[in-house]
């Protein structure tokens, strides 16, 4: 069924478990994941964002994501991931999507503020959640490197940023970055905790492949509620690749790789807590 974000993460907020974002853009990749949430009757953000045009025509993709999200009984939104214009945003709405983020992370603070408030503004009239970042986080580059001139969340930008602009759930800069890390990841807890202190609205944690559990479980504990992962999708899919032995056959390939995507799927939803959580969503 498809539901508001916002929903989802309130509840989750509540409840103190986090909700899982899994980028997606191919059916291996859709079809594991909402094995998995099946499997384990959980709620889930079913997420693409500009990175993966150069793969999937997103006009086509968007119908079987939707088919997949209308078709459940699990609550299930369509989320557009690191929009970062208006014209981006509004086209993935205009095509389908019931939830984005509008990522103006990379401008400096008044203008971050200017771009998410046009884009709530516009939204909001019409039961669009928005997610918004505040702090950067980086890329996929080189990790010691990028700490070197990493953006941290602000805390004490961060009330006026959120009373400023009405976002929905706030993305935060904590030491996480995108794609995989190239030496052991450093989360500041304490940016964490001052954050959630100045702010009510649902915590997102990106780049959270590759982050030890311990500190996902940690995050989750000090107000985290939407946590996204792609990288260990892929890892998971190419895992299947290496193992694969050329007589199988390509349709068998494509099973095995629906298969390791839904096992890591599955890890990564014990991991945060939603398990179980799709039937008791529905008595919010």
């Amino acid at each position: 069924m498809l539901v508001s974000t916002k929903d989802m993460l309130v509840k989750a907020q509540r409840e103190k478990y986090a909700v899982a974002n899994f980028c997606i853009w191919n059916v291996e990749m859709l079809s594991g994941v909402m094995k998995a949430c099946e499997k384990l009757r959980s709620p889930v953000i079913l997420s693409f964002g500009s990175g993966f045009l150069v793969n999937t025509d997103i006009n086509h993709f968007i119908h079987m994501m939707r088919s997949y999200a209308t078709q459940t009984a699990l609550p299930c939104s369509i989320h557009w991931d690191h929009g970062r214009s208006f014209e981006i945003v509004s086209h993935a709405i205009d095509i389908g999507y019931n939830s984005l983020m509008i990522d103006g992370s990379a401008y400096p603070f008044e203008e971050n503020v200017r771009i998410t408030k046009e884009v709530v503004d516009k939204f909001h009239p019409l039961c669009i959640p928005v997610e918004a970042e505040l702090g950067h986080v980086g890329s996929e580059t080189d990790y010691e490197e990028a700490l070197s001139h990493y953006m941290y969340t602000k805390p004490e930008e961060a009330a006026a940023f959120v009373a400023r602009t009405g976002i929905d759930s706030l993305a935060v800069a904590i030491g996480n970055q995108h794609g995989a890390y190239t030496a052991p990841p450093q989360i500041n807890f304490g940016i964490l905790e001052k954050v959630r202190s100045c702010v009510d609205i649902p915590l997102v944690l990106h780049g959270a492949s590759g982050i030890p559990d311990a500190d996902v479980r940690r995050a989750i504990g000090l107000g985290i509620t939407k946590v996204n992962i792609h990288t260990e999708l892929c890892e998971a899919a190419l895992s299947a690749v290496e193992t694969h032995e050329p007589g199988e056959g390509y349709q068998a390939l494509n099973i095995r790789v629906r298969d390791s995507v839904q096992q890591r799927a599955e890890e990564k939803i014990l991991l945060f807590g939603s398990d179980g959580k799709a039937d008791g969503w529905f008595e919010k």
